[in-house]
């Protein structure tokens, strides 16, 4: 079939079960040639074509509304509602996103990037629909069973079938998330896989009771309780129906008959339903299959006859390499150091640290929060956790920041991945605001280094630091190429580093925005005279190097790869006014709105932060502040 002719999902009630097959196929061979190409998130994807199909088939989308969680698995969805053509350029600048999004299609109904967020907002939609007369439109979460173990949709979970709301949830259960999936919600899961099919689960117990000899009537008449002991040491589903759920499965997600039967069955239930669904991530190619840790979740360019992965020219090791590594040297003399992740050691390399000491790991699934609290618990008891967490998923933990972390001022290291911005997954994963949010919370110190060599010694100094929390931002992908230093030492950690000097204006940055700023230099050079700061402790700010920048009265230039709002310009100014002072200062950041999806030079440039531009921009400021000292 010419997937590209396809407009709406409404033909798909037309076709045949085989009909139906062959398209999956057809949408498989289109997903692992374009992907190739593009990139992008393919194990997810391969995973749930016949399930796309099926909830397409079964509900009437937009009318019924499909609310996909983290949406790393809407790419079928995306084919079937009229988005084909647009695939090259997936992920692109001002391409097709790769996550839902409202203005591509009045079929994306919820826009996500994050776990666990569906349950919810499909509540919010089912409350809606009633209120509004819509009572037989259904809402329908499709969620993963890593997602399933954030305390966000659990919550979800316990409100819905509280309150009864006609809200159906597919359960699609693969084993992993990004990575393979922990805990006992997993496990338990697990024990249900192997459980044999139970389409009428309570009716069949009933049966089953009846049918028990002599006493069969005896014990139906006993009521409720010998009912609901039996039903739980015979049933899978007894979890979900105890919070209210009826529960279908498991079913197999790649069988379209069978998907399409137990939809219809959940379609005619009133009140909250779960229909456990058992798919293969990256089914349908062998490479993807294989996967165990994550590989094929989400990736770049690839060959498709062998699987390799084709990457760029690296010039260093990756800084979340970097991080890990030097982790780890310092746990081999530090039996106080743990480590702990949510969901993120895939991600984050954090594979050496936990094949060393294993008994200091702690994946704890998605559940940044609990992993935050966690490490303060650990804290009070003389240990030395690190949580490494990505930027945009460290904001899912801010109340256990301020409130348990920092108030009690515990010797927590956050290591916070993918701060800046990542490019291609957009808005939902630009690490652009954690300085904002953390640096206005008191005790916590922000340190970025400017390579991977000063990476590797702020790490170092973050973990011999006992005075109270600390984080080390990095951002994502591979260094610059500097020399790395065998011996690890501490770096002071309020002390600023002048690595250029200049007399007209003087640049204070951090992280890449260094190697920025030195461009920026040369290519200023012979008009304006630029000095470059490398002011890697974001938090405290360098007091005395500030407080000579306001004796010279040099012009300054704040320059963060992160929100403006509120972030490190806004601390330079807010120094410079509790010390009275009144500098010339030029901020350049990021804008007060979300940035989407492209290269991240191309975002650079859209925002103005080419090393190009900020060269044009500091020209004029300095223009203007020589006139105005005239």
């Amino acid at each position: 079939m010419d997937l590209t002719s396809i407009q709406d999902p409404s033909f798909l009630k037309r076709m045949s079960v085989p009909e139906l097959e062959a398209l999956g196929a057809d949408i498989r061979r289109f997903l692992i040639e374009k992907l190739a190409e593009t990139g992008g998130h393919l194990g997810p994807n391969l995973g749930v074509v016949e399930l796309t199909l099926a909830l397409h088939r079964v509900f009437d989308s937009p009318k019924d509304q499909l609310v996909w969680d983290v949406g790393h698995q809407a790419y079928v969805h995306k084919i079937l509602t009229g988005r084909t053509s647009q695939f090259d350029t997936l992920r692109q600048y001002n391409g097709l996103c790769g996550f839902p999004k409202r203005c591509e299609s009045d079929h994306d109904v919820w826009e996500t990037g994050h776990s666990s967020t569906s349950l919810s907002a499909a509540m919010g939609i089912a409350i809606a629909n009633e209120l509004k007369g819509r009572a037989n439109d259904r809402a329908i979460a499709i969620i993963g069973d890593g997602a399933l173990t954030g305390g966000m949709a659990l919550e979800a979970l316990n409100h819905i079938g509280a309150e009864k709301q006609n809200v159906i949830v597919i359960l699609n259960d693969n084993e992993m998330s990004i990575a393979p999936n922990v805990g006992a919600l997993h496990n338990m899961l697990g024990r249900m896989r192997s459980s044999r099919k139970l389409k009428h689960a309570r009716e069949e117990v009933e049966t089953l009771i009846k049918h028990i000899p002599i006493v069969g009537n005896s014990l139906e008449r006993s009521g409720e309780r010998v009912k609901d002991m039996l039903k739980s040491a015979l049933i899978p589903g007894t979890f979900f129906e105890e919070l209210g759920f009826t529960y279908f499965g498991p079913t197999d997600g790649h069988d379209l008959r069978d998907l399409l039967e137990t939809l219809e069955y959940a379609k005619k239930i009133d009140g909250p339903v779960i229909v456990h669904v058992i798919t293969k991530k990256g089914k349908g190619y062998r490479p993807a299959e294989l996967d165990g840790v994550g590989t094929w979740h989400g990736l770049g360019p690839y060959k498709i006859e062998s699987g390799e992965v084709i990457k760029g020219k690296v010039k260093g090791p990756s800084y979340s390499k970097v991080v890990a590594e030097t982790i780890t040297k310092v746990a081999e003399t530090d039996e106080r150091v743990t480590l702990i992740t949510p969901a993120m050691s895939v991600g984050s390399k954090l594979d050496c640290f936990n094949k060393q000491f294993p008994e200091r790991m702690f994946d704890v699934g998605i559940a940044e929060q609990h992993a935050v609290t966690l490490a303060g618990g650990q804290a009070t008891q003389g240990l030395k956790p690190v949580v490494s967490i990505y930027s945009t998923f460290f904001q899912r933990a801010y109340d256990q920041l301020v409130h348990d972390i920092c108030r009690q001022n515990l010797n927590v290291v956050f290591t916070i991945d993918r701060s800046g911005l990542v490019g291609a997954d957009g808005e939902t994963h630009q690490g652009v605001f954690d300085i904002a949010f953390m640096r206005h919370v008191p005790n916590i110190r922000i340190l970025m280094a400017k390579d991977e060599d000063e990476l590797q010694h702020l790490v170092y100094s973050a973990l011999k630091y006992d005075d109270g929390p600390i984080a080390v931002r990095f951002p994502r992908g591979e260094g610059i190429g500097t020399p790395m230093s065998e011996t690890l030492r501490e770096l002071p950690l309020d002390v600023w580093e002048t690595v250029a000097d200049g007399t007209d204006v003087a640049i204070l940055t951090f992280g890449p925005q260094v190697q920025d700023a030195l461009e920026v230099r040369a290519l200023l050079e012979g008009q304006v005279s630029v000095r470059v700061i490398n002011a890697r402790t974001i938090k405290p700010l360098d007091d005395s190097m500030l407080a000579a920048l306001y004796a010279e009265g040099i012009p300054l230039v704040t320059l963060e790869e992160a929100a403006l709002a509120g972030g490190f310009g806004s601390s330079v100014l807010e120094h410079a006014s509790d010390a009275g002072q009144f500098p010339r200062v030029l901020r350049l950041g990021i804008p007060d709105r979300y940035i989407e999806h492209g290269g991240v030079n191309q975002l650079l440039e859209e925002i103005g932060l080419r090393p190009t531009q900020i060269a044009d921009s500091i020209q004029q400021f300095v223009q203007v502040t020589n006139r105005q000292n005239v």
